[in-house]
């Protein structure tokens, strides 16, 4: 029997496993691939996240594997700067940067850290019921017992459907598509996340290594026109954009639609807890998916620290979580309508243009300061 199971070795789950370890708390981790392997596209951890890497000893690391990002930009089609976000002064007072880095280079230094003995590779959980303890039932015929278990198993999480049966998955009705090119950016967008605003469409890339960069793209389903190229979607955007796109092998690109979870009401029962997606999944807009998990992992961890009773340590996760949370996940999903506007494009770059860079401070503020 495992005193405590984290279910998902995504990078709540691995954050918390390194927060346990830390505090020499034994758990088993629990992922579904048969390996931790370089699949999946860029990510950007945000100030908040590389605080909490700080507190690891992985921030310089995580520095090392990515790119330093010290300012947010978003324009119109042809790269004309609507509003800037510059987080130099941020940087100073949290003693932490933004850093651009591939999903799998990440999971691999949070895996490495907590000691692959403590994971478990290729255990999809099937079922998961409450006896006097939890049963945990996986896809390759493994049983066990748990006392406290973790549900960090995502948006589409078994943990939360099959203990809580809440959760409704929202569809913004907008197509993504990531992608990963090894391209040669011109220098001025070396330490620059960049995101072009059109007429329901938008397209976003950074820099992750010296010349890998991260993309993506996002159409409003109603007006994809065409499956064979995506670049053909985005003509009148600017050159660079096209370039990026068809330098951009197929096998790089991962596509999915944008959806985030209906706030629940409970992310916790007795001896279990949801984290991150799992709990509350958010749309990507704020870029602040994973890293409200890894601020999950990082309160829980804090709690434990003065009080072993873990039904008590969720009780109080959920209160000092929620409000930012739900805020998180709120002003995402509104801002991810106004940017795939139609119409009335010039009217919405004249106003966020019109915004004061001290506002959007403020609100990047609010997002990446620490509640304990």
């Amino acid at each position: 029997m495992n005193e405590i199971s984290i279910i998902g070795g995504g990078i709540g789950g691995l954050t918390l496993g390194n927060i346990l370890k830390q505090q020499n708390i034994d758990f088993t981790l629990y992922e579904s691939a048969a390996e931790i392997k370089p699949v999946g596209s860029g990510i950007m951890m945000a100030i908040n996240a590389m605080q909490i890497f700080d507190k690891l000893r992985l921030k310089e690391k995580i520095e090392q594997a990515g790119n330093k990002i010290h300012g947010i930009s978003i324009t119109n089609e042809k790269l004309k700067l609507i509003s800037k976000t510059n987080v130099l002064e941020l940087e100073k007072k949290y003693n932490s940067c933004n850093v651009a880095i591939h999903r799998a280079d990440l999971q691999k230094i949070l895996a490495e850290n907590i000691g692959y003995e403590t994971i478990q590779l290729n255990h999809a959980l099937n079922k998961i019921e409450k006896k006097e303890n939890y049963i945990l039932h996986f896809g390759n015929g493994t049983e066990t017992e748990s006392k406290i278990v973790f549900g960090a198993d995502g948006i589409h999480s078994k943990v939360r459907n099959q203990i809580f049966g809440t959760g409704t998955i929202r569809n913004t009705q907008q197509l993504c598509w990531r992608g990963l090119a090894e391209f040669d950016l011109p220098e001025n967008f070396h330490h620059e996340a960049i995101e072009a605003w059109g007429k329901g469409k938008r397209f976003g890339f950074v820099r992750m290594t010296d010349r890998k960069i991260y993309w993506y793209a996002v159409i409003n389903k109603n007006i994809h026109q065409t499956e064979n190229q995506l670049a053909e979607n985005f003509y009148g955007f600017h050159p660079l954009i096209l370039e990026i796109m068809e330098k951009t092998f197929q096998e790089n690109i991962i596509f999915n639609e944008i959806i985030d979870l209906t706030p629940i009401p409970k992310w916790h029962t007795n001896d279990l807890c949801l984290i991150g997606d799992a709990a509350h999944a958010t749309t990507p807009n704020l870029g602040q998916g994973a890293c409200q998990s890894i601020e999950d992992a990082y309160i829980i961890g804090k709690l434990l620290e003065n009080n072993p009773n873990f039904n008590e340590v969720f009780e109080n996760f959920q209160k000092i979580r929620r409000k930012k949370v739900d805020y998180v996940v709120d002003t995402s999903w509104k801002i991810g309508q106004v940017s795939q506007w139609e119409r009335g494009t010039f009217l919405r770059n004249f106003m966020f243009r019109m915004v004061p860079e001290s506002f959007n401070k403020k609100l990047v503020e609010k997002t990446i300061r620490l509640e304990m």
